[in-house]
């Protein structure tokens, strides 16, 4: 199509202003007629036109709009450094403090010291922290350069070709060709890609850490070129969204020559930073260059938080300048009474030029001024910088811990923001997530249902519980091994078994593997085992021991596939063959799974393995199914129990055990309804199998029934760990996933057959409908089938109305349905993680119509989110049920022990997750964030008025067991509210803790019931929230943060987490296998939970206690050292002079006591680590701020003031009276305040090392060789003061050797008994373990149990408990509540009035393990569904009238029947 030079960009031009009607592509019943006229702004919307001849300066006026590919991650250049760092250094107020006083000093009337020796401490402290920040600066400036210069091929009009050029050559509406294993320079719109089927393979472990490869596919109408891509027929103008951050949402359209549009997603851009893999060319044009690229919007770098420490400090600051003040007022007051005195002017009071003096006012307001500058050091300068040097080496410390360093992943901890360090130390709120943190994210299968039967993989469980090492001899283990199909199954490829059995496996084994730069090999030599080289793909995730029972049913199904034709029948059938087919054909098409090789590099399978289609007629392959079908009844399982037994032994009912039974709810779910559809079709898709005859081997038969399939291993990539372990389970069972492209999936059925899948659609999974659908036409029967799976709170409201079918079909499909909501509680109840499988059969009618409406979805800019949402609700409705699976997240190794040891470190932890409450309730259990002697309450409503009338009673309830006194969370930390016992128990309170969904906490924050729930959390030692949305998650941490003004801490590893993680004081992410997203928005990163049981109570405690001690440390100096000066203005006048020579004041601080507290605060250790891990509640102190707190400040600065009176005191007693000069009273003076500092600092050090000691020696005896070669060297240096030959002279009097001897021990006398006294009576944990501390190692262990034996908890007797459990003042007919008779799990259970007496019809059901209890509609308030049940008891679930909400028990069989009250 011939076009204008400027004909495009006129064009889009006369749209925007004449705001044309969008293309009647659009025009469609999804489309209001609002939606249907569009404006386009530049300022909305980006406008993309390419970079070719046709489109030339219409791409050359836009582009310029648009910044070009280069990245500047620096702060600084080469002209703007200076100016730069030194206007962000005074942003600090101290800086500028001493800005003030150099400028000050500069006045002739107010300069007490040489101008330039004032401007020296402000000079040096600017320069040390600017050269610290250029040598950071300059390491970003050379990474920016590297990339920068990376080349690229990007297609150049006038060469016609791609030419090499650099990263930052890159426009906005380039073509760029990138070849495997490159990195992609800018966000990239997929054009082309050299793969058939335009799919791109890339990885993102630069971006956000998943090692698993993603797909990106090339925008629909490009993906069918044969040939390479030419960019000269690119004819279309691109609009899409403006440059954000998201990194999964990108939406927008391509506008054709013809007006006609087509839509895009993310699943078509190619983010920068990203890897090609598996793809030879792939060809795209730039949308968002340089700091536009979505990775670039996401990289904030380090974050800069204000510890606990600085804003305690910044409080003392000025105290301390309001001590200066005062101190400066009595210098300006004593001078104009000094000046008083004298009957007329003195010689030294010199008269200006006019010969006028100053008023005795002014003269005293200069003074003033002139004791700022005097006194300036009484604010320490130093101190900042000093807390800067000790974080940098915390941080090397914390670096270079071999304990937080993980072998598996080969990642040690990071530290992203360097100057909170000491805020580890503090923590009195823990807030985690569930799925990744606490447990390791492996998705192993566990059980599943089908059709309402359940197989609980018995000898898979015992496979998984084995502890033995995967190098364990292999004949060990045949007893897990062909347990699947006969034995000719194993030859091949389809072969239940992976390579190396099914043996059991080591629980640490882990799936991840290393992030190193661009590279995807692992590292060699770090353990025995090297990790696999895919995520989700470790052994333990791969193998799967299948339920011998299923396996038959899967025999069957595979025969029932065989009889397909295209007769559709009469009536269709609820068969159990054709359910199990379908069950794992969904399993294994319903994924976005890619399949490669493991051969590295890895090659993608896209086609099916090649079998011979010729001449084998369908009898032959009858003949084999039936000779398969005799040889398995042959070879049957005997000993094998149905699966159905764990279920009733688990349950506590009577359940059907036999195979006979089975067989008959297989019958009873008959009844003519065909779950896929009930056409037939007359043959296979692949022909026959070559080589089988009627008489040939059964081995031979299935050897050659694929022989394509004999090369490499095939190798799963996967987005999620659960979409792996649903793939691995059916190819346990021999339907293996064998390719897949956009437009079709291949599977191997059992007999090994090839069935090829026609893709239609595909309904991604997403966080809102939490579900994912693939649309396929079925090559037998040529049926459209969608084939559903997600959470079952989801996909149970979405199935058909069993009312709409007869009354015998109701009656099955209802049964069906119940027992797999039985079996789906029962597997909550396990901990695990349930997902539903759910299909329906569309006609051709129906589906292009809904085609049709997605399409054009697809294609809209303005409110597609919402329109796409709509056009799945669509389809994803009327689903008919066909099972449910239970997968286990196993827990991480160290989580139980580590919370127990916060728990009693005096951490209250809350875990806040997704996951529905029966699951996270038994995680909870097992990880010992619940205790089975707790008393749990359980809130679940969406009424404000219940809500509130729980929370009193809860209240109430807890406040009789531990008295009125609420406990202090905001300086104590304590997990236990306060001590008072309760007036009606001897014994101690039990635990409490506290269950609640995302529903309440939106109705506690919409009903203003914050301070009720924060006051009952108190009491609670442990909090659960389950299906709570990520901004819930934030929500609750601000809510403690500021409400309680508690210290937090956020712990997460996925993208869900990282609202939560900025809200806390702290934020910790976990770099799993889900992406390093929590990682960058994170202050640390760890890669295991347990990690943090060192990180807090060791690393924690040490760096609190370091700098805390070393803060005070400092004020003490800084305060003593001052106030020589201030008591010798009392003997000079008030003139501001001083009496120690200006050099000697400025290298005081600068060099002779600023290295002892620089390596007290990096290496001082108040306890050893081993005490500190086996005493977790000697934590306590850095939440309770025993260190530093306003007590210990005023102490010290007490202390402070008392030594200088003694230092400056004693030489002026001893030299009164004598000839000496200034200087020489002066060196006495200096000389012993420098030992009294240095031994103070001395005392406070608990840990000495050589370093410690070469430290403080070294810097006494600096002291004297610079003060020796000074004074010998300075005749005229200060003029006209002269300290030339002063210490000499000292050194050879008797009386300067007793001075200095005598006067610090005067001076630290009461500090040194203060702290005897201290070490002899005190009470404190600390100085207790400090004793301790010091015994032998084994009289040390001996003390610890018995201090831990001390510390344990009196258990409350279970007669008491019984007896005088209080009750909240409620009408007996309106409260039930449960009580322990022993030490067994306590659920409060509330019954709303006119309740009472629905729960009697559940003991009619003797399969029900829970009950449910039915709600008026005008109630439907779901109090407490978890109730405990007694063996051949019921549980008290309650279910809302229009949903039957899964009931469950939190233990089962572990609690007494309810006491009515």
């Amino acid at each position: 199509m011939a076009l204008s030079v400027d004909s495009s960009w006129h064009r889009w031009q006369w749209r925007v202003r004449d705001a044309l009607p969008q293309s009647p592509s659009e025009a469609t019943p999804l489309l209001s007629p609002e939606k249907g006229r569009q404006s386009y702004s530049v300022t909305q919307q980006r406008v993309v036109f390419p970079n070719n001849n046709a489109f030339h300066q219409d791409w050359a006026k836009v582009s310029r709009r648009y910044p070009g590919n280069r990245i500047c991650t620096a702060k600084y250049t080469l002209f703007t450094f200076l100016p730069h760092n030194l206007l962000e250094q005074f942003h600090r107020w101290a800086n500028l403090y001493f800005l003030f006083l150099v400028i000050l000093n500069w006045v002739p009337s107010m300069e007490v010291f040489h101008r330039e020796i004032t401007m020296l401490p402000l000079a040096i402290v600017l320069f040390v922290i600017m050269v610290k920040d250029g040598v950071e600066d300059f390491k970003k400036h050379c990474f920016d350069r590297e990339i920068n210069c990376s080349n690229i091929q990007i297609y150049e009009r006038k060469e016609q070709g791609y030419m090499q050029r650099r990263w930052k050559d890159v426009r906005v509406g380039d073509f760029i060709q990138m070849q495997c294993n490159e990195i992609i320079p800018a966000d990239i719109l997929l054009l082309f890609s050299s793969d058939p089927s335009g799919i791109c393979h890339l990885e993102t472990a630069n971006l956000d850490g998943e090692t698993n490869l993603k797909q990106r596919r090339v925008v629909k109408g490009f993906s069918q070129q044969e040939v390479q891509f030419q960019p000269e027929r690119f004819h279309n103008t691109i609009i899409c969204e403006k440059p954000n951050n998201h990194l999964n949402r990108f939406r927008g359209y391509m506008e054709h020559p013809d007006q006609t549009r087509t839509g895009f997603g993310s699943e078509s851009l190619l983010l920068r930073g990203c890897t090609i893999r598996n793809t030879e060319v792939a060809v795209g044009i730039v949308i968002y260059a340089g700091h536009e690229t979505k990775a670039m919007l996401n990289n904030s770098g380090p974050r800069y938080k204000r510890s606990k420490i600085e804003r305690r400090m910044n409080t003392d600051i000025f105290f301390c300048i309001g001590l200066l003040f005062l101190m400066c007022l009595i210098g300006a007051i004593g001078h104009g009474l000094w000046n008083g005195t004298f009957a007329e002017h003195p010689p030294f009071d010199v008269p200006d030029a006019k010969g006028n003096f100053l008023p005795l006012a002014l003269g005293g307001f200069y003074m003033f001024l002139t004791m700022i500058i005097l006194l300036q050091v009484l604010i320490p300068i130093s101190l900042y910088v000093s807390i800067e040097l000790v974080k940098l080496g915390q941080v090397f410390l914390l670096h270079n811990d071999l304990d937080l360093y993980d072998e598996d992943t080969d990642l040690s901890i990071q530290c992203r923001a360097l100057n909170i360090t000491e805020d580890l130390g503090q923590i009195q709120y823990i807030f985690s997530d569930k799925t990744g943190t606490l447990t390791e994210n492996k998705m192993v299968f566990r059980r599943c249902t089908i059709m309402g039967s359940e197989y609980s993989h018995q000898e898979n469980a015992k496979r998984l519980e084995t502890p033995k090492e995967l190098d364990s001899d292999s004949e060990e283990w045949t007893q897990y091994q062909g347990l699947s199909f006969p034995a000719c199954w194993d030859q091949g490829p389809a072969t239940v078994r992976d390579r190396g059995g099914s043996q059991p496996l080591r629980r640490s084994q882990s799936a991840r593997v290393p992030i190193q730069g661009h590279s995807r090999q692992r590292s060699v030599g770090r353990c025995e085992i090297s990790p696999p080289p895919v995520a989700f793909s470790s052994p333990i995730e791969k193998d799967v021991t299948p339920d011998k029972n299923l396996l038959t049913k899967v025999q069957d199904a595979a025969l029932w596939l065989e009889s397909l034709s295209d007769t559709r029948p009469a009536k269709p059938s609820l068969s159990t063959a054709s359910s199990v087919a379908d069950f794992f054909l969904a399993l294994t098409i319903c994924n976005s799974v890619m399949v490669s090789t493991t051969t590295e590099p890895r090659q993608r399978v896209t086609l099916p393995p090649s079998t011979k289609a010729l001449g084998t007629s369908l009898e032959k392959i009858q003949l084999l199914f039936h000779r398969l079908k005799l040889l398995s009844l042959s070879q049957s399982f005997s000993s094998t129990a149905p699966s159905d037994v764990g279920l009733g032994e688990s349950l506590g009912t009577h359940m059907p055990t036999t195979d006979s039974e089975e067989r008959d709810d297989a019958s009873v779910c008959s009844g003519g309804y065909s779950t896929d559809g009930g056409s037939k079709s007359s043959t296979w898709e692949q022909g026959d199998i070559p080589g089988v005859g009627p008489d040939a081997c059964l081995e031979a038969g299935l050897g050659a029934a694929a022989p394509g399939l004999a090369g490499p291993e095939l190798c799963y990539e996967a987005e999620s760990p659960d979409e792996a372990a649903l793939v691995h389970a059916a190819h346990a069972y021999s339907f293996t996933l064998v390719s897949r492209t956009p437009e079709q999936v291949t599977v191997r059925l059992p007999q090994g057959t090839c069935l090829t899948f026609e893709v239609l659609c595909t309904l991604d999974f997403d966080s809102v409908r939490k579900r994912m659908s693939v649309v396929v036409r079925h090559p037998l029967t040529h049926e459209i089938i969608v084939y559903t799976k997600g959470a079952d709170s989801v996909i149970m409201d979405l199935l058909e109305d069993p009312a709409r079918a007869d009354t015998d079909m109701e009656r099955k499909v209802r049964k069906i349905q119940a027992r797999t909501q039985k079996h789906l509680d029962l597997y909550a109840r396990d901990g695990l993680r349930t997902l539903c499988v759910a299909k329906k059969v569309l006609s051709e009618e129906d589906f292009q119509r809904w085609a049709s409406f997605r399409h054009e979805a697809e294609a809209s800019l303005t409110n597609r989110d919402e329109l796409l949402m709509e056009t799945a609700e669509r389809l994803e409705n009327q689903l008919t049920l066909l099972g449910a699976t239970g997968i286990e997240d196993r827990l991480q190794e160290g989580v139980p022990d580590t919370i127990s040891a916060l728990r009693e470190a005096g951490i209250q932890l809350w875990v806040l997750t997704g996951d529905k409450q029966e699951t996270a309730v038994n995680i909870a259990y097992s990880c010992r964030l619940l205790d089975q002697t707790d008393t749990v309450y359980s809130i679940n409503t969406e009424s404000q008025e219940t809500c509130e009338s729980i929370l009193n009673f809860a209240l109430e309830e807890v406040k009789q067991f531990h008295g009125p006194q609420k406990p202090d969370r905001k300086h104590f930390g304590s997990c236990l509210p306060s001590e008072t016992p309760p007036p009606t128990l001897g014994a101690a309170a039990p635990e409490v803790g506290l269950v609640i969904d995302g529903k309440t906490l939106n109705t506690i924050s919409q009903g203003k019931l914050e301070k009720k729930f924060l006051e009952l959390t108190q009491y609670c030692r442990s909090v659960l929230c389950c299906r709570s949305t990520p901004l819930q998650k934030s929500m609750l941490v601000k809510l403690v943060r500021d409400r309680l003004r508690a210290m937090t801490l956020s712990i997460g590893d996925g993208a869900n987490d990282v609202s939560m993680i900025q809200a806390a004081d702290i934020g910790i992410g976990i770099s799993g296998q889900e992406g390093m997203q929590a990682v960058m928005s994170s202050d640390f990163a760890i890669s295991r939970f347990s990690h943090l049981k060192k990180l807090l109570l060791v690393h924690g405690h040490w760096c609190y206690s370091r700098l805390a001690r070393m803060v005070v440390y400092y004020f003490y100096k800084n305060v003593c050292y001052v106030n020589l000066l201030f008591w010798y203005q009392f003997f000079c006048g008030f003139s501001g002079s001083t009496m120690i020579d200006y050099w000697q004041m400025i290298f005081f601080n600068l060099f002779f006591t600023s290295l002892p507290p620089l390596v007290f605060g990096i290496l001082d250790k108040d306890l050893s680590m081993e005490t500190l891990l086996a005493l977790p509640e000697l934590y306590k102190s850095g939440q309770n701020s025993e260190c530093y707190n306003p007590w210990t400040f005023w102490l010290s600065i007490v202390d402070a003031f008392y030594q200088s009176l003694v230092c400056f005191f004693i030489p002026y007693l001893t030299y009164k009276g004598s000839d000496i000069d200034v200087f020489t009273f002066g060196t006495p003076v200096n000389t012993i305040s420098l030992a009294t500092i240095l031994l103070h600092q001395a005392m406070e050090m608990k840990t000495w090392t050589i370093i410690h000691g070469l430290v403080l020696i070294g810097s006494f005896l600096m002291y004297f060789v610079v003060s020796l070669v000074y004074n010998a060297t300075c005749v005229t240096c200060n003029s006209p003061t002269n300290p030339y030959w002063v210490m000499e002279d000292q050194l050879s009097e008797p009386t300067f050797y007793f001075v200095c001897l005598l006067t610090p021990v005067v001076a630290l006398l009461p500090r040194y008994f203060f702290l005897s006294l201290q070490g002899t009576y005190g009470k404190s944990p600390i100085l207790r373990a400090q004793k301790i501390d010091k015994l032998p190692m084994d009289k040390r262990d001996l003390e610890i149990q018995s201090w831990r034996s001390r510390q344990r908890p009196v258990s409350v007797p279970r007669e008491a408990r019984s007896t005088h459990c209080p009750v909240p003042p409620v009408p007996e007919q309106g409260f039930r509540a449960s009580t322990p008779k022993s030490s067994r799990p306590t659920k409060r259970d509330w019954v709303l009035p006119g309740e009472r007496g629905s729960r009697d019809h559940i003991k009619d059901d003797p399969c029900s393990g829970d009950s449910s209890v039915t709600f008026s509609p005008r109630e439907h308030l779901l109090l407490d569904p978890h109730r405990m049940v007694a063996s051949g008891a019921y549980s008290g679930g309650q279910t809302n009238a229009n949903w039957p909400l899964s009931g469950g028990s939190h233990r089962r069989s572990q609690s007494s029947p309810p006491l009515t009250v």
